[in-house]
């Protein structure tokens, strides 16, 4: 793995898939275990998406929160396909490598269709699941999504992907621009990210997208969560999530973008808690 200067955003290190990974560990070994998946956006680490919802959870569970291969401080080895076989891989190594059997599992955006991936392709190791601003159902690229996935590394590119990120601004600004920015640059980042959804960017998402045929075989109780305001992915994805899995529920956050577990964190937090608790 390669290292870097000392940051909340690097945790342990274990070999999942045969690859080194950035892992956060919270919580009780005792307790049920939750996985977090973090979404795509540029220079994004696990702590970056979940750095709110972990210690909320780790009252109650045991948080698995990995670096997905391609992003954070996890290993980016030259031979690697980024594709949705390749981070489902990666993910279940996670689990294996620590000797967790199942898991809830919790997934943003990207992540949200990781996650789908798993319980889909792996439902005997997934419990609950829950899709926060979840890709993976088809729908057509919008432009907050294409910006996303388009992004030129810049403070000033940085900072209007943020404003597309949230619904309250107030939450963005040059200082988190520019730490952002900084996480966009560093050796191999920007480089593997512009390799895993080239244009033509509607192609690249129909690549992490599930047939709904598939999506529609989801057994674990599910969750689907999402802001009314999102401008990368769509609240319609949320309803047609919730058509198509049968033993399901959704949540739709008003005045909230793309970042519910940050606008929103508390009522988030409270939200998922109560789910989970409810297995």
């Amino acid at each position: 793995m390669i290292q870097h200067e000392d940051s909340p955003e690097i945790g342990e290190e274990i070999q999942a898939d045969g690859i080194a990974t950035n892992i956060h560990l919270a919580g009780p070994l005792d307790a049920p275990v939750v996985l977090l998946l973090h979404g795509s956006g540029p220079g994004v680490t696990a702590w970056a998406n979940w750095r709110l919802t972990i210690p909320a959870l780790a009252e109650r569970f045991r948080v698995v929160a990995p670096d997905i291969v391609g992003f954070g401080f996890t290993d980016r080895p030259g031979d690697v396909t980024y594709d949705m076989p390749t981070w489902t891989r990666h993910a279940v190594g996670v689990l294996d490598a620590l000797g967790i059997e199942r898991a809830h599992v919790i997934g943003n955006s990207f992540g949200g269709s990781l996650a789908m991936s798993l319980a889909i392709h792996h439902a005997g190791r997934v419990d609950r699941l829950v899709l926060m601003g979840a890709a993976g159902v088809p729908f057509s690229l919008t432009p907050g999504l294409d910006a996303v996935w388009g992004y030129e590394p810049s403070v000033d590119a940085m900072e209007r992907l943020l404003g597309i990120f949230a619904h309250d601004r107030s939450l963005v600004g040059r200082d988190l621009a520019e730490l952002r920015y900084r996480a966009s640059i560093r050796p191999g980042v920007q480089e593997a990210f512009s390799s895993m959804f080239p244009a033509p960017r509607q192609a690249a998402l129909d690549a992490i997208t599930h047939p709904v045929e598939d999506i529609a075989t989801i057994s674990a109780p599910t969750l689907i969560v999402h802001g009314r305001d999102d401008r990368v992915i769509p609240p319609s994805n949320a309803t047609d999530l919730l058509h198509l899995i049968d033993d399901s529920q959704v949540h739709l956050f008003g005045r909230c973008g793309h970042w519910t577990q940050i606008e929103h964190a508390d009522a988030f937090n409270r939200l998922v808690v109560d789910f989970l608790e409810d297995a």
